[in-house]
């Protein structure tokens, strides 16, 4: 996946589920396009504050992690999900789509 903003070797951030146990990264869906997405952050207190904006599970245990930007682009593709690089306030930066070329617009 090619994005503007984050290099291939850059770490980011994203919220785990079950971390310790049955990992996997947080998935939302974007109900209006129907699309599945990752929220991927830049920085730890954005992905710590966007965590309280996200849809969730009761009962389970979220804890956000350091990811190399590569490494989860090529997780999410295969699971066929998008990465959507967000701040703190929940507001999309950027929409990587593992099936495009090029970048979505946010």
């Amino acid at each position: 996946m090619v994005s503007k903003l984050i290099k291939d070797d850059q770490w980011v951030w994203v919220v785990i589920q079950n971390p310790g146990g049955n990992e996997q990264f947080l998935g939302q869906k974007d109900e209006e396009k129907g699309m599945s997405f990752i929220p991927t952050f830049l920085e730890k207190e954005e992905a710590e504050q966007g965590l309280t904006l996200m849809a969730r599970d009761a009962g389970r245990k979220y804890e956000v992690h350091a990811i190399m930007f590569d490494d989860l682009s090529q997780r999410a593709a295969e699971k066929g999900f998008a990465l959507f690089l967000v701040n703190g306030k929940g507001e999309v930066l950027e929409k990587i789509d593992p099936h495009q070329p090029l970048n979505l617009e946010p």
